[in-house]
């Protein structure tokens, strides 16, 4: 399988047991001045964990790009986590 056929198929599977498939967080979030970049999955939802917004589902899917530096290596690389969570 290709990494694009295994997204597709993990977003599958979570919608047939009815989570709602959301876009991933951009690597710079857009207008949030606290956050220089994307540190975490959920960064999309940080004004719901505020008490500042809500979503309309409670079950959620995505697939996100993770950037990590290697300090080692001294190199930025990036991976991709596929994500679920439930309220």
């Amino acid at each position: 399988m290709t990494s694009k056929e295994i997204r597709q198929s993990f977003l599958e599977f979570f919608r047939e047991r009815g989570h709602e498939i959301v876009p991933s967080a951009p690597v710079i979030p857009h207008g949030d001045k606290t956050l220089l970049f994307t540190n975490a999955g959920m960064n999309q939802f940080k004004n719901v964990f505020l008490g500042e917004g809500s979503r309309s589902y409670t079950r959620w899917a995505y697939s996100l790009v993770l950037l990590y530096y290697l300090a080692r290596k001294y190199s930025l690389n990036s991976i991709n986590s596929l994500c679920s969570w439930a309220t």
